[in-house]
């Protein structure tokens, strides 16, 4: 009995692990969606450098911190 208590805690913590709770930045539109293994970015936020476009565009990816996809412009 003990054992598939455990199995059952052991897989609602893992589900917990993937859904990402949204949270959005104040840098002109940003959301991030955050879970405990990866965070997906959308990024739009103003910028300051470029005279041509005033804000950058963009998906960022990271999964365990390690960012695999970034196309930020």
């Amino acid at each position: 009995m003990k054992k598939k208590l455990a199995l059952i805690v052991t897989g609602i913590l893992l589900l917990a692990c993937l859904f990402p709770m949204p949270n959005h930045l104040k840098d002109g539109g940003t959301v991030e969606y955050r879970a405990l293994l990866y965070t997906v970015s959308r990024v739009r936020r103003l910028n300051d450098l470029d005279a041509e476009r005033s804000y950058q565009e963009g998906t960022i990816v990271k999964v365990l911190g390690i960012e695999l996809y970034n196309n930020v412009e």
